[in-house]
């Protein structure tokens, strides 16, 4: 027997009831953004089994529950799958759960996990954005966890117990394993900047501190100046943890590159943003001009407003005479 609920998302489910919750051991979606249910039957969702959104046919053994959301829009086909919501109930998470998942790039998730299977995002090479939620004080370890199992670009965005929000940017790097065969021996190389940034953690509680202190570091190094513009930006825009030389540092390079930061803001069309970057870089009257006729050209009529406004401040007082 299957039962149908409504949801957020349209998901086909398979899943078991247990004491403390309901495990899904088998989820599709025909959504590109979903959202798995919190709850089920009244039940708390705990658990994703092993292989629970793999992009493979599968035949699994449990309750069906199909969940309608949205009106169908695509083939139920985790394939197409471009952003993901767990359940804040979430607990556990199994071998394998989100294989081949090869188009998902953003997942919001809660730092409730306490238990993590392996190769969990196997073969997810476009995953690098996450959205993750505290809601007790004090870090839980998802943080950690994903730094250690991704090597890629990460864009993770915290939003702490309290509201506040802080971003990173830990830059990507590459391992590779090099064989000696007469010695039978295997040589680890590591290749590229982010290597230190992924690993900055203490006991798996994240150091802001550290975090910071690799920026020189970074710099020195071969790096992507995308890559350096954000880290730049998101710790300036979202200070949490933030030291008064590491800010220092930060305003220094965004400084230097406010042409490329205007240009980035522009096209993400993020009004307080720019009114931020405005408001600590001071750009001078010729980049506000160039900004301004971009801005223009795309009919950004709120930032066109609000750099009118920094070319004002820069544009002297004329002086009157009463005869």
């Amino acid at each position: 027997m299957e039962t149908t609920v409504s949801g957020v998302s349209n998901w086909k489910l398979t899943v078991r009831r247990e004491a403390e919750g309901v495990t899904v051991l088998r989820a599709v979606t025909c959504d590109t953004a979903a959202v798995l249910p919190d709850a089920l039957f009244d039940l708390p969702v705990t658990a994703l089994g092993g292989h629970a959104l793999a992009s493979d046919a599968r035949e699994t053994q449990g309750e069906a529950v199909t969940v309608t959301g949205a009106p169908r829009k695509a083939e139920w086909d985790n394939r197409n799958l471009q952003a993901l919501t767990l359940p804040r109930t979430l607990l556990r998470v199994g071998n394998y759960a989100f294989l081949n998942c090869g188009r998902l790039q953003t997942l919001t998730l809660f730092d409730n996990i306490e238990m993590w299977g392996g190769s969990v995002f196997m073969n997810c090479r476009l995953l690098d954005t996450f959205r993750l939620t505290r809601e007790r004080v004090g870090q839980g370890e998802t943080l950690a966890y994903l730094n250690d199992v991704l090597t890629g670009e990460l864009d993770i965005t915290v939003t702490e117990a309290d509201g506040r929000t802080a971003r990173y940017l830990f830059p990507d790097y590459w391992e590779s394993y090099e064989e000696n065969c007469p010695a039978h021996l295997f040589h680890l190389e590591i290749s590229g900047a982010g290597y230190p940034y992924h690993h900055c953690f203490t006991q798996k509680k994240f150091d802001p501190a550290a975090y910071d202190r690799l920026w020189e570091g970074f710099l020195r190094m071969a790096h992507e100046d995308k890559a350096a513009l954000r880290i730049a930006w998101y710790r300036l825009r979202y200070p949490l943890g933030l030291r008064p030389e590491a800010e220092a540092q930060y305003l220094t390079y965004l400084r230097a590159h406010a042409a490329e930061a205007l240009r980035w803001r522009l096209a993400e069309r993020d009004a307080e943003g720019l009114r931020f970057l405005l408001r600590r870089t001071e750009p001078a009257p010729a980049l506000l001009a160039e900004a301004c006729a971009l801005a223009r050209e795309r009919g950004n009529t709120q930032a066109v407003a609000l750099l009118l406004e920094a070319q004002h401040r820069h544009t002297p007082a004329r002086k009157t005479f009463d005869l």
